[in-house]
C-alpha cells in the first residue's frame, strides 16, 4: 500500500486492481465504515438491518468496487441498496430522507476513466470528517479477515426519482425555463440521464452532448474538466447559454451565449445577490476558497456581501457555512453549496439555481459575465512524480515571496499540490497577464530543479 494517507480530500482514489484499490482493501474499506457508522451515537434505521445507500458514476470499473464494498457492508451486518448510475448529490440527498446507516459513492469524480474512488457520506448527508477516515485508515493497517459473505444487495434504482422530484421542486413555481435553448454537457458521467431530462421538463430546448457513456469515456474532452466542446457547441447552436458537469455530478460551470466560460466564482456571485435581494442569505456572507479572484471578493463586498475564506477543498467550504450558519458556499471548479437545500455541493443543482438566478434577472448571462469586476488570474498543473513538502524547498519559496513583494498588494501569489492527482498547481493573480504568466513559468521551472524532477503541463 501507498505510504501516503489512504484518503486524499475527497475519499480514496487509485487505480482499480492497484493498491489501495485492490479487491481485499475495498472490501475491508467498506466493512471498517459500517462497523465505525453503527457506532455512532443516534443512529437511526428504517426497519430491518440497517442499510448503506450506494451510487456510482458510469465508469466500467465501478460495479465490482460496489460488489467488495457490498461485502465489506455485509460482514459488519449491513444492506446494501444500490441506487446505480446517478449523482453524487442524490446520496447526500437520499441518505437522511430514507434513514440510511450512511452513503457510499463509488466514483473518482473529475478523474479519466482509468480512475475510480470512494467517498463515504454520514447518516446526515455530509461527507464523512477526516478523522473518521483516520480511524478507518488506521485499522486498516492491522486488518485481517479470512472470508467475506455475500454481498446483501437491493435494487434502489427507482428512489433516484425523488432526487428528480427535489431538484426541479427547488426551481420557482412561478417561472420555467420555456424559450431557452440550452446545451447541456454530462462528461458522460453520472448525470447522462437525469440532466437533459430535468432541463427538459422545466421547459427549455435542450441539446444534451457527453450523454453516451460506455465505461470507458467519461471526461474524456468533455464536461467541465474541458469545456470547449460546450463552448462551440452553444454558438453553433446559438443556445442562450451552456452547463457542463464532471463525471460525478458534484460540480457544474456554465458559459453564456457568446461562448464565454462562467466559472463558480461567477455562479456564487449571481447567486449571492439573488439570495441577498430576496433575504434568504444569511448573515449576508458567503463563504469561498483562497483561490477565488481578488476582484470577486471586492465585488461582493461593495454589494453589502461579506466573504468567509477557507482554504481549498469542498469540505472546508461545507464545515465553515456550518461553523458559521451561512447558507452559500463553494469554489470556483463550481463546486458550490446551497445549504438551504443540501448538505453538500451538487452540480445539478448548481445548475437549476443559476437558471432560476437568470430567469428572474430577465438579463442573459453575458450580462453577468460583464458586469463581474475581476483581475487576471493564471493556473497552472504542473504534472510531477512526487510531492516534496512545500516547505522545504527554500528557493521555490524565496521566489514566490519575491513574486508577491512585485505584486504590492495587487494581486498573490499561492502554490499548493493537488489532493487527489500527482500535480503542482500553481495560482498566480495580477495586473498583468503577461507578467503573472512569466512569473508561473518560472516558478514551475525553479520546483523542478530544486527537486530535481521532470514535469509537464496538464
Amino acid at each position: 500500500m501507498s505510504r501516503e494517507r489512504l484518503f486524499g480530500t475527497d475519499g480514496v482514489r487509485g487505480i482499480p486492481g492497484k493498491p489501495p484499490l485492490t479487491p481485499d482493501t475495498v472490501r475491508a474499506i467498506g466493512a471498517l465504515a459500517a462497523e465505525l457508522m453503527l457506532r455512532q451515537p443516534g443512529r437511526r434505521v428504517n426497519g430491518g438491518a440497517p442499510f448503506v445507500l450506494m451510487a456510482r458514476d458510469t465508469r466500467g470499473s465501478g460495479p465490482a468496487i460496489g460488489r467488495q464494498l457490498a461485502q465489506g457492508f455485509a460482514s459488519a451486518g449491513c444492506r446494501t441498496v444500490d441506487l446505480g448510475v446517478i449523482p453524487t448529490g442524490a446520496i447526500s440527498y437520499l441518505v437522511p430522507r430514507k434513514h440510511a446507516l450512511c452513503g457510499v459513492v463509488v466514483s473518482a469524480s473529475h478523474n479519466p476513466a482509468e480512475f475510480n474512488g470512494i467517498k463515504f457520506f454520514t447518516a446526515g448527508g455530509f461527507k464523512m470528517d477526516s478523522s473518521s477516515e483516520d480511524r478507518i485508515e488506521r485499522r486498516l493497517k492491522s486488518s485481517r479477515r479470512a472470508a467475506y459473505p455475500k454481498p446483501l444487495c437491493e435494487d434502489g434504482r427507482a428512489w433516484g426519482d425523488d432526487f428528480a422530484d427535489f431538484l426541479r421542486s427547488t426551481f420557482p413555481a412561478t417561472l420555467d425555463l420555456s424559450g431557452m435553448r440550452l446545451v447541456v454537457d454530462c462528461a458522460n458521467g453520472a448525470a447522462s440521464r437525469i440532466a437533459p431530462e430535468l432541463f427538459a421538463g422545466l421547459g427549455a430546448r435542450v441539446f444534451p452532448i457527453g450523454c453516451r457513456p460506455n465505461g470507458r469515456n467519461i471526461n474524456a474532452g468533455c464536461g467541465a474538466m474541458h469545456p470547449d466542446g460546450l463552448r462551440r457547441e452553444v454558438v453553433r447552436r446559438r443556445a442562450d447559454g451552456g452547463v457542463c458537469f464532471d463525471g460525478d455530478a458534484d460540480r457544474a460551470l456554465f458559459c453564456d451565449e457568446k461562448g464565454v466560460l462562467l466559472d463558480g466564482d461567477a455562479l456564487i456571485c449571481l447567486a449571492a445577490v439573488r439570495l441577498h435581494r430576496l433575504g434568504l442569505l444569511r448573515d449576508d456572507r458567503v463563504v469561498l476558497t483562497v483561490m477565488s479572484n481578488f476582484g470577486i471578493v471586492a465585488g461582493l463586498k461593495e454589494q453589502g456581501i461579506g466573504v468567509v475564506s477557507v482554504p481549498v477543498g469542498d469540505r472546508n467550504v461545507t464545515e465553515a457555512i456550518e461553523k458559521e450558519g451561512l447558507s452559500l458556499g463553494g469554489e470556483n471548479s463550481g463546486h458550490i453549496v446551497f445549504r438551504q437545500y443540501l448538505a453538500t455541493g451538487d452540480g445539478l443543482l448548481t445548475a437549476v439555481q443559476t437558471l432560476a438566478a437568470l430567469r428572474e434577472s430577465g438579463r442573459p448571462l453575458s450580462w453577468h459575465r460583464e458586469h463581474l469586476k475581476t483581475v487576471p488570474q493564471v493556473l497552472h498543473n504542473l504534472r510531477i512524480s512526487r510531492k516534496v513538502p512545500l516547505e522545504r524547498l527554500s528557493r521555490l519559496r524565496g521566489l514566490a515571496a519575491r513574486c508577491e513583494r512585485e505584486l504590492k498588494g495587487r494581486g498573490r501569489v499561492f502554490l499548493r499540490y493537488s489532493g487527489t492527482e500527482p500535480l503542482l498547481r500553481i495560482m498566480i493573480e495580477g495586473p498583468s497577464r503577461a507578467r503573472i504568466i512569466a512569473m508561473a513559468r518560472q516558478l514551475e521551472k525553479a520546483f523542478l530543479q530544486e527537486t530535481g524532477q521532470e514535469g509537464s503541463l496538464k
